[in-house]
């Protein structure tokens, strides 16, 4: 048990946007980007997505708005996710507006894109793993940059094909989720960066 709790905590949603920007960098095609604008970048991502929702996290708990951190009722989640599409879909517009790191607006694009779709399942009484949706989202962005810029992303796209499985066994066995969540997360994540690329 301490394993699969364990695999929850090192592939949570809040690590994977910092994780994915970095494993970004050290593939990118364009070598023109200074180290400076790379640590500008990564800082940035890093306090939007890390940073941000554990603050949130912590007040909405002092508040009495939330039982615990891992939000595990539907009526938990309403607000946080809110929170999180408008700042995914706000760090998605800034970083497109400049061609230099216009590919990683497609990462938080489509992860607000599949934040959204979450909170309208939500109506449905339908809680989808957002732990799985930010390994799929991961996954089908380096899989749009597989046929983008360098066959050579694919290592990634196997790398989190492989980490989505390991997560997903875990998430089960913590009964934080039924199969169906799980498989619904990440094959949500998976399409939104694809659909996200073609529109943009």
């Amino acid at each position: 048990m301490k394993f699969y709790k364990f695999i929850s905590v090192i592939l949570h949603p809040v690590v994977i946007p910092t994780i994915g920007c970095i494993l970004y960098f050290l593939l990118l095609p364009n070598a023109n980007i200074s180290s400076e604008y790379k640590l500008s970048l990564l800082s940035l991502v890093f306090i939007s997505t890390y940073l941000v929702p554990v603050v949130l996290l912590v007040l909405l708990k002092k508040l009495k708005l939330i039982q615990s951190f891992k939000t595990e009722t539907i009526k938990e989640r309403k607000l946080p996710v809110a929170v999180m599409i408008v700042l995914f879909y706000l760090l998605g517009n800034t970083l497109s507006s400049t061609s230099l790191f216009y590919d990683i607006g497609i990462l938080f694009h489509a992860t607000s894109l599949g934040l959204f779709i979450i909170y309208i399942l939500f109506s449905f009484n339908f809680k989808t793993s957002i732990h799985l949706l930010s390994l799929g989202v991961a996954t089908g962005f380096f899989l749009v940059m597989y046929n983008k810029h360098s066959p050579i992303f694919i290592v990634y796209v196997i790398l989190f094909m492989f980490m989505s499985g390991i997560l997903a066994n875990a998430r089960l066995h913590l009964n934080a989720h039924t199969s169906k969540e799980v498989y619904t997360g990440f094959i949500l994540g998976l399409i939104t960066p694809v659909a996200t690329a073609y529109f943009l």
